[in-house]
């Protein structure tokens, strides 16, 4: 286990060097990136083909963290490889479906997902016995396609679902950054001249965000929430942490489910017989 961590920390530093080194040239930075990437897997692999863990814990720890932290970077770079390459020289309209299209195959994951999502967000540890032990595989939850194509002492049903969600976090920040700049708007900008900072209670603003999500306001319902709170955080300069359990926090309120939401409105009617 502590190799694998020394080889992490040792790739992120090779990635964040090819990072700075090749920031215009994404094609080529992708590429460099996966060979860097998949030396250290594959020495990984070797090893656990030969290795027992001493317990449980360790094994569920290796394939529910570390291990996903090194394919999540695989799966990364090559899907961003594949965006890059297939981008279509045309105009800011051709451009921004593109890249709006891209996050709906994101959304698609996360829509035949939906309950690891959660699980996963939350920090669930109840069904990790059967997410991440190798060869306890659950016929009665969601599986990979080609789970049984999977190499069964590098593999356990769920990890692979982890390295994709890590890497989803990643497609989905370079995608709406994308697109903000097809549209001529700039985060850096924003941050510089810091138009708006949020200063009332994070559950508060996270109970908001989901209102206008579960109503459709943004994009017409073709976006993620996570998608809607990275662009918040960003905006208003907050970090909203695990908005997943602050959902799940404000669904479980035993009253008022709402009530910041009940409070906007009591000033607002207020404020408009004010006015009046």
């Amino acid at each position: 286990m502590k190799e694998c961590k020394i080889k992490l920390s040792s790739l992120e530093k090779k990635l964040n060097l090819i990072e700075s080194k090749f920031q215009g040239e994404k094609i080529e930075l992708c590429e460099r990136a996966l060979m860097e990437i998949d030396i250290p897997v594959r020495e990984i692999k070797a090893v656990l083909t030969e290795h027992k863990f001493d317990a449980v814990a360790e094994e569920i720890y290796f394939f529910k963290i570390i291990k996903p932290q090194f394919i999540s970077k695989f799966i990364y770079y090559s899907k961003l490889l594949s965006i890059e390459v297939t981008i279509p020289n045309a105009g800011k309209t051709v451009l921004k479906e593109y890249f709006e299209c891209e996050l709906l195959t994101l959304k698609a994951f996360y829509d035949r997902y939906t309950d690891f999502y959660e699980y996963y967000r939350r920090k669930a540890t109840f069904l990790d016995h059967k997410y991440f032990i190798r060869n306890q595989f659950d016929l009665k939850t969601k599986l990979e396609a080609g789970l049984y194509d999977y190499d069964e002492k590098f593999a356990t049903s769920h990890d692979h679902i982890v390295s994709q969600i890590i890497a989803n976090d990643l497609l989905e920040k370079y995608l709406l950054e994308a697109i903000t700049n097809i549209d001529g708007y700039n985060f850096k900008t924003t941050e510089e001249k810091l138009i708006l900072s949020w200063s009332s209670s994070k559950s508060s603003l996270v109970e908001l965000l989901y209102a206008l999500y579960s109503s459709h306001t943004f994009n017409g319902g073709n976006i993620e929430f996570s998608e809607i709170v990275r662009y918040a955080e960003k905006t208003l300069h907050v970090d909203l942490g695990n908005f997943y359990k602050t959902v799940h926090e404000i669904k479980n309120r035993k009253t008022n489910k709402t009530k910041f939401l009940q409070l906007l409105n009591e000033n607002l009617s207020n404020k408009l017989l004010e006015d009046d």
